[in-house]
């Protein structure tokens, strides 16, 4: 009672289930690349968190009206759209993943914004180093839809030169393994990906089709759902060894980076701060999207709240992409609040890897069976 925050980052059995997410479609034909955000895996994670959140919006209208919901539950856009449509809380949704675009960008023209990387490593260590030193060098103006966002500038922070032109050359430069579905939306649609291609690949219809198999041309690997579990087990024992005395370490003693903390004091302290990325309703800020639908566009945090910088319009093509993921999102979360099984299957139809309509039904049954306990406002209906 009486919070002026509340942070939400919440999942029901997620390894369990999101491994159901995945398979289940698998067996239809319909290779979801992570089956988190998008695809049909993603219409199940939101019936399953979507009742836990608005619970807890629920609880927050009667405990502390005022406060604000900060949420890092995915799929985030739904998530937020579950506060904003079904209750009267202020909501935001909050994502790392701009963080991908900073590094991407910055790995690439590091000899140019004399950033030392590292001799050896995977591509993601590589993005990640770079990474660390972006923010200071790199000014990203990146807009879309969480986890879908596109760069539509690129400066130096420093002196405002337009690093696109030279990115786009260097680009050329980088080995083909590096990024190649990210590169090809570039080169097809004038714009670069700021989410790298592995969430990139769940909103596209170019990523699943088991007989061309274009997971092994990009590369893109599923989810270690194994290893998940063992590292939030080898998490909570550090915890706890932390609270029994021991010595903090990991990201308790260096922080997660993630940016809940520093916008509550943004708020509190009247900062005027500019955020890259924040999860907000559309009004006007994209203008070729659908007003009230949730973005991933730059803002500006006050005492006033959190308000979203206009960026104009998305390439229309991206903005199509964009605006049938709105579609299904909505779909989505009113099937998920209101237990509505014919609003449910139509938004696993209406998902651009769905191409099959007795597939999508058919997978809808079962994985409404398989996880009954986990859907009870489906059940009897």
């Amino acid at each position: 009672p009486g919070a002026d925050f509340v942070i939400t980052s919440i999942a029901v059995d997620r390894e369990k289930c999101w491994r159901q997410d995945w398979e289940v479609p698998a067996k239809y034909g319909i290779r979801q690349p992570l089956g988190e955000n998008g695809g049909p895996g993603a219409a199940f994670h939101t019936a399953r968190n979507a009742p836990m959140l608005l619970a807890i919006a629920k609880d927050m209208e009667k405990h502390c009206p005022q406060a604000w919901l900060l949420n890092f539950t995915n799929p985030v856009p739904r998530m937020t759209l579950v506060a904003r449509r079904y209750s009267c809380i202020k909501t935001v949704g909050l994502c790392h993943q701009i963080g991908m675009g900073y590094g991407i960008v910055a790995a690439v023209l590091a000899k140019d914004l004399g950033i030392e990387m590292p001799e050896s490593g995977s591509e993601s260590d590589m993005f990640h180093a770079a990474a660390k030193h972006s923010h200071e060098l790199l000014d990203i103006k990146a807009a879309g839809i969480n986890h879908f966002t596109f760069m539509l500038d690129i400066r130096h922070k420093q002196t405002g030169e337009d690093l696109y032109p030279l990115f786009a050359r260097r680009l050329k430069e980088m080995p083909p393994s590096v990024q190649p579905l990210s590169r090809r939306i570039f080169a097809a649609y004038g714009v670069f990906p700021a989410t790298g291609d592995g969430h990139l690949a769940e909103y596209t219809h170019w990523t699943h089709d088991p007989q061309t198999k274009p997971w092994e041309k990009y590369g893109l690997h599923l989810y270690d759902w194994d290893g998940a579990e063992r590292g939030r087990d080898e998490m909570w024992r550090r915890i706890e060894a932390m609270a029994a005395g021991g010595p903090l370490e990991g990201r308790i003693k260096t922080g997660s980076g993630e940016r809940a903390v520093p916008i509550i004091e943004e708020m509190l302290l009247n900062k005027n701060a500019y955020e890259v990325a924040v999860d907000i309703p559309n009004d006007g800020y994209i203008a070729n999207l659908p007003d009230g639908a949730i973005v991933e566009v730059p803002g500006v945090v006050s005492r006033f709240g959190i308000q979203g910088m206009g960026v104009g319009c998305l390439p229309e093509p991206i903005a199509a992409l964009c605006r049938t993921q709105m579609t299904v999102a909505s779909l989505a979360v009113d099937a998920a609040v209101l237990g509505s099984k014919e609003l449910l299957l139509q938004a696993v139809l209406t998902d651009p890897m769905v191409n099959d309509m007795d597939q999508g039904r058919a997978l809808v049954d079962e994985m409404l069976q398989l996880q009954a306990k986990y859907l009870p406002q489906f059940q009897g209906k």
